[in-house]
């Protein structure tokens, strides 16, 4: 039994030091990995700098087309008192604007968080129809 546990340390012994060391190399600071670097970037300078154009020139996410913002704010105006489509506006919406039924979700989302204030009578309103069997009056 002492023989296996002699075998076993030997072992764990090997793969702890072998792991200082690769954590020792892999540290860019000797010239051998400097040279393959240079040879890299060298090799596939054009390979990156066309990607680089290629991400640049991308159409960046984040705002609709001036036309569909136009349509879901006329839609926001009539609408301000429940600015909450149906299921049967937001495909009109959809097909109206040409865009997904998410990107209508997310933009009445984001229309109410920032620009939506219900009114006194409306926040009563709701809380009435949620609580309303449940709240005993004195």
């Amino acid at each position: 039994m002492a023989r296996e546990d002699t075998i076993y340390e030997s072992v764990e012994e090997d793969e702890s030091s072998r792991g200082e060391a690769e954590v020792r190399g892999s540290n860019w600071t000797t010239n051998e990995d400097r040279a393959l670097k240079d040879k890299l970037l060298r090799k596939y300078s054009k390979y990156i700098s066309s990607l680089k154009h290629e991400f640049s020139n991308k159409k960046k996410k984040g705002k609709l087309p001036k036309e569909a913002r136009q349509v879901l704010l006329d839609w926001w105006n009539l609408h301000y008192r429940w600015p909450y489509p149906t299921e049967a506006d937001k495909i009109a919406l959809a097909e109206s604007t040409g865009l997904d039924q998410k990107q209508i979700n997310n933009w009445f989302i984001n229309q109410r968080k920032r620009h939506w204030k219900p009114s006194e009578n409306m926040q009563f309103a709701v809380m009435d129809s949620l609580c309303g069997p449940f709240l005993v009056n004195n």
